[in-house]
């Protein structure tokens, strides 16, 4: 539980990161400690460039420097929206072995933050050959659905619109998810805070839920097929709660509820029996509008536990 106590304190400090260099620093920080690695960079998305924005080494790599995103590994792992491992990196056509050749690099893990249209990727690197286990491939995983997150949450779009260059129109995205038809991120946000009261003394509760093996359905029987059980989990969220409640795509795989005059315990047993396997779940208590992304980001680390005590749960 050592990996989750240091992804639930990097949560916690996220949520107070006021900018976005803040953010970096703790990211960095906590992806050399859950990943035992020997170096870590930052990268945001720059266009058609990757910008390595931040880095925690025991050896300069590349901060400040831009590459194409068709040249480096952080940009295939944005462009496919998934996570890259690297045991050798001289045995692995995406690694531009000139650009390594002068570091202490031999292995690397590099993971997107956010699936559905990646804005940037955490990059973890050892300085011998190494193969990365599950568990920290996973824990890299949570803490860049963290970040991402945490990018929302303090509102830092115009900080990262002139630091990536991010598209004028972000801020005019449509409110509703066209895969699934229910609300996207933005949408969700605004539909919790105009269903909220800001003072209230009712209960209230949201929900994180990460679908449970869509990339081995993807792998075997390809995306469609993906989409569609993206589209089932959506429909089912959509049944399983009442009139007022609100859902959510938040990322490629992960959806959000929220559900007033409800605790996060009945919200999670009614969200559970729903979906009977087919995502994780994890809840929070929230008081107000204001601590949405907190109450999110909590019931995110609640949802990593429960997917990793499925994973040690021997099959019967």
């Amino acid at each position: 539980m050592a990996g989750l106590d240091v992804l639930l304190r990097a949560v916690q400090e996220l949520s107070l990161a006021p900018r976005l260099t803040d953010v970096q620093r703790v990211v960095t920080a906590a992806a050399r400690e859950l990943a035992g690695c020997d170096g870590v960079t930052f990268v945001l998305r720059d266009g058609e460039q990757c910008y390595y924005a931040d880095e925690d080494a025991i050896a300069p790599l590349w901060r400040g420097k831009r590459f194409p995103v068709e040249a480096c590994v952080s940009g295939w792992a944005m462009q496919h929206r998934e996570h890259a491992v690297i045991p050798d990196i001289y045995d692995d056509p995406r690694v531009p072995h000139e650009a390594y050749r002068d570091t202490f690099v031999k292995s690397m893990v590099m993971t997107p933050i956010r699936t559905m249209a990646p804005i940037g990727a955490v990059g973890a690197y050892w300085a011998r050959l190494h193969e990365p286990a599950e568990e920290e491939i996973a824990l890299l995983r949570a803490l860049a659905d963290a970040t991402s997150l945490a990018l929302e949450k303090v509102s830092i779009h115009r900080e990262l619109e002139q630091e990536v260059r991010l598209a004028k129109d972000a801020h005019r995205l449509a409110q509703t998810d066209d895969l699934t038809g229910t609300l996207n991120r933005r949408g969700f946000g605004e539909h919790v805070a105009e269903a909220m009261p800001r003072e209230q003394s009712s209960d209230a509760a949201v929900a994180f839920i990460d679908i449970n093996g869509l990339k081995a359905v993807n792998d075997r029987e390809g995306h469609v097929a993906g989409d569609r059980l993206i589209q089932d989990v959506a429909r089912i969220l959509q049944m399983a709660v009442r009139p007022g409640d609100v859902v959510g795509r938040v990322g490629g795989d992960e959806f959000a509820v929220f559900a007033l005059d409800l605790d996060p315990a009945t919200l999670r047993a009614r969200l559970e029996v729903a979906l009977s396997g087919r995502a994780s779940v994890g809840t929070a208590a929230l008081h107000s509008p204001d601590e949405l992304y907190d109450a999110l980001l909590a019931a995110d680390v609640q949802m990593y536990a429960a997917k990793a005590s499925l994973t040690r749960t021997p099959s019967v």
